[in-house]
């Protein structure tokens, strides 16, 4: 279908001020981040270089994160321009009204969401994946080391003799069930065997229950009760895998799957899947949101205002959303209404603020 002139002009403007601001804030984003890598390469001796390329890796991420406010402040500059140049009442008097606006917009907001889900999630979500592997590689030289697996979770860590091998087919935040720790020397050559039916994990003294010790001799002790002394706890182990932003749409589907099989909950990777997939239709809510608030406030003509007044709804809506994942992840409301219920309250704002618009 051919667009009308008038289409074509909007999905243009828009478009531009959408890549405009976003080029804005990903600047903005770079160098604050730049100053947090600085400490970071003071800490490790780092070169300068790393600075820059941590923060070049890094800022798609954050970007992507604050995309919803984004397209609520172009929004109120694309209105702004319409109105400045007195294009709105051009449009209006010739049959094209507010609401004919907002709908166009709510289309090319539905298209340009679904390729920033698609394509540019999963580009910053491999950038992260780099960053963090960089930044893993100053902070601890490999020396430790947790996967999650089919068959249970694995860690690695070591010291200045030996080298420890750690597979659990079980884990939460405070237990290890079904453990087994292999030590060896730097060359690898077999220390040790430890064989546990549990571990308490609270502290980095793990207490393993019902321990079968095998040596290099092949000589097997038991004990009820045996201490191991590790470099991980229970609250260090759940943060290793808390940066979800670092996998892509299947990666956190195929993680779901292995953290349910070891046991472990997957609530906050359902979250931040519903959240993924809510994305769109977040972009057009702001965007709806951002149009009826600019459209509607005669007042505001500044741009420095307007991007004042932006933040403002951003911070409410981000502390919106913010709450009700907090009431998701303890418990208190289901994954699917934590997530979508700060959606459906804009959702009855923007619907209130489109039938004022279609009223005029």
């Amino acid at each position: 279908m051919k667009l009308k002139k008038y289409q074509t002009y909007i999905s243009s403007l828009f478009t531009k001020k959408l890549l405009l601001i976003s080029f804005i804030f990903f600047c903005l984003v770079f160098i604050i981040n730049i100053f947090e890598e600085i400490r970071f390469a003071e800490k490790y001796n780092a070169d300068i270089f790393y600075t820059l390329y941590l923060s070049f890796l890094n800022a798609p991420s954050l970007l992507f994160e604050i995309y919803p406010f984004i397209f609520l402040i172009s929004v109120m500059f694309f209105y702004l321009s319409l109105r400045e140049n007195n294009e709105i009442e051009i449009l209006n008097s010739n049959g094209i009204s507010n609401f004919k606006i907002v709908m166009l917009l709510t289309i090319l907001t539905l298209l340009i969401g679904t390729f920033l889900l698609l394509f540019f999630y999963s580009f910053s979500s491999n950038l992260k994946n780099k960053y963090l592997e960089t930044k893993n590689r100053f902070s601890n030289n490999n020396e430790y080391l947790a996967i999650v697996k089919n068959d249970g979770l694995w860690i690695k860590e070591e010291n200045e003799q030996y080298i420890y091998i750690i597979h659990a087919e079980k884990f939460d935040e405070k237990n290890l069930k079904f453990v087994t720790i292999t030590e060896t020397d730097k060359y690898f050559k077999l220390e040790s065997t430890i064989k546990a039916e549990t571990a308490n994990i609270i502290s980095k003294n793990w207490q393993l229950f019902n321990a079968t010790i095998l040596d290099d001799e092949g000589k097997i002790k038991k004990f009820k009760s045996y201490v191991y002394n590790s470099s991980f706890k229970g609250e260090i182990i759940s943060n290793l895998f808390s940066n979800l932003n670092s996998l892509n749409i299947y990666e956190l589907h195929k993680l779901s799957i292995d953290y349910l099989k070891i046991g472990y909950s997957n609530t906050d990777i359902k979250i931040h899947l519903n959240k993924l997939y809510s994305l769109p239709f977040y972009f057009i809510l702001m965007t709806i949101l951002g149009f009826i608030i600019i459209s509607k406030l005669k007042i505001i003509k500044s741009n420095f205002f307007v991007i004042i007044f932006g933040i403002f709804i951003s911070v409410l809506v981000y502390y919106l959303n913010y709450f009700s994942s907090v009431l998701g992840t303890n418990g208190v409301l289901p994954i699917y209404l934590s997530v979508w219920t700060p959606l459906l309250i804009l959702f009855l704002l923007c619907n209130i603020g489109i039938l004022k618009i279609n009223e005029n």
